[in-house]
């Protein structure tokens, strides 16, 4: 059961460098034939990119652990870029924080209720300007899926 007193948990904040040749191999991997990602000088992150900052947050910059979801009943039911200008190009330093925004529930279509928490990552560049946000949202349900027989 997913703990409330998680809402307001910050992780530390953490820096992630946007290079040229990780835009590349992300655009590559994800099909995209866009010379804005793979052949300009400095070019700007797909859209999704920002979910690398999973491979730079360690220890303490992942507040989602306060969350407490059971994985057994928990999936990632959404997330969400936001940014507030054009994305980050190559060269680029941010800095990021994540902080846990809120958990509700709501009642499921099947007669369950389901736990839903909201984790928000910032991303702001070396003048502290909010570049981007990230909003995770992941859902838990009220109980274990049926055993198949």
């Amino acid at each position: 059961m997913a703990n409330p007193n998680a809402v307001g948990t910050q992780g530390v904040p953490f820096r992630m460098d946007v290079e040229r040749g990780k835009i590349r191999e992300f655009a590559r991997a994800t099909g995209s034939t866009d010379p804005a990602y793979l052949d300009a000088e400095q070019p700007v992150v797909p859209p999704t990119f920002l979910t690398t900052t999973f491979f730079w947050g360690t220890g303490d910059a992942n507040p989602w652990s306060a969350v407490e979801l059971d994985q057994k009943r928990g999936l990632h039911a959404e997330q969400e870029y936001t940014f507030f200008g054009p994305p980050p190009s190559a060269g680029t330093r941010l800095t990021c924080q994540s902080h846990i925004s809120e958990i509700y529930t709501k009642q499921g279509r099947r007669g369950g209720e389901l736990t839903f928490a909201v984790m928000i990552t910032e991303f702001r560049d070396e003048t502290g300007r909010l570049v981007a946000q990230a909003k995770l949202t992941g859902v838990e349900t009220a109980r274990p899926p049926a055993e198949e027989s």
